[in-house]
């Protein structure tokens, strides 16, 4: 894909119904590293995820009669909540297949703008193989979580909002599920600028694509609980975020559910916003790489703020 014509073509197109979110620098977590970090803030867009980028670019590129047939999705939640959102602003319709260990938080967004749930498997790429089935059986279009040029090219738009917003920026730290948001911004910012640094941030109990990318391929890896339960899961086969992931990312740090809980909790402390787990991965490796960062301009993208008040319970409590 050439990321700097797609992108920018996304963010145009999408601007009417996705926000331009703030970054803004953090004065805490850079004394904290000794880097001079800027905080990407995700969770102050709509629906609380950066997902709505990407969902919203890949349905405003399908045709007219193929919007109206129905499409169908498969999420951990995020996703999914910006899909029925998207789709009801577009006078669409269309079903969410979601595994059944997902978030009731995230459960309840997507009820909000009236989608259809269907829970199905303890795994979110179980629910993603299911729904690309159905999808193919009843003849409507398929809208991947992460696993679409179209997708990735939205969540690329965050990489021009920041390029946009601070200038010079030497490395970018984000949490890494299917490959979506790390490809579309690791895509964007690599085209205009090779040296920048593209660091992927995984929990140990869901490290995928860090695993798939020491294999040289596509791995099936066992999957613990984590409070990051956004980037929980698998990657289809043939998934396109594996080569774009080989050919964007620098390096990938795995962070423990303890660090992630910290990180979270720093956040809350000193930046008073709520965020959830996947945005926790991602301060949690920078804190991890401190070192690495001192003296180098660095952003942190927020990816979301969706988190049940047990999950936030828990993470404050310990």
């Amino acid at each position: 894909m050439n990321f700097l014509e797609a992108v920018p073509a996304a963010a145009s197109r999408i601007a009417v119904l996705v926000r331009e979110t703030p970054t803004q620098h953090s004065r805490y977590f850079s004394e904290l590293t000794g880097a001079d970090v800027f905080l990407k803030l995700e969770n102050l867009q709509y629906t609380g995820s950066f997902k709505l980028r990407g969902v919203t670019n890949c349905l405003l590129s399908l045709s007219k009669p193929d919007l109206q047939r129905g499409v169908i999705t498969a999420s951990s939640g995020n996703h999914g909540a910006a899909f029925s959102l998207a789709l009801s602003r577009l006078g669409a319709k269309g079903s969410v297949y979601v595994p059944e260990n997902a978030s009731s938080t995230k459960l309840d967004a997507i009820r909000l703008y009236g989608a259809e749930i269907i829970l199905y498997g303890n795994d979110a790429g179980l629910a993603e193989l299911q729904a690309r089935k159905v999808a193919q059986e009843q003849g409507v279009s398929y809208i991947s979580p992460y696993n679409d040029e179209a997708v990735i090219a939205g969540q690329g738009t965050i990489g021009f909002e920041l390029a946009n917003q601070v200038e010079n920026i030497d490395a970018v730290y984000m949490s890494v599920g299917g490959g979506g948001l790390i490809s579309g911004i690791g895509g964007y910012l690599k085209q205009l600028n090779p040296d920048i640094e593209i660091i992927g941030c995984m929990p140990e109990n869901s490290p995928v694509m860090a695993k798939c990318a020491e294999a040289g391929k596509i791995v099936e890896w066992p999957v613990l609980p984590t409070l990051s339960d956004g980037t929980a899961g698998g990657i289809e086969p043939g998934a396109i975020t594996f080569d774009y992931c080989q050919r964007y990312v620098d390096d990938y740090v795995l962070v423990s559910e303890q660090e992630i809980r910290t990180a979270m909790c720093r956040f809350i402390d000193n930046e008073h916003m709520l965020l959830e787990g996947a945005a926790g991965v991602a301060l949690a490796g920078l804190t991890r790489l401190a070192k690495r960062n001192a003296g180098k301009r660095v952003a942190v993208i927020i990816c979301g703020a969706n988190i049940s008040r047990e999950t936030l319970l828990t993470v404050i409590r310990n």
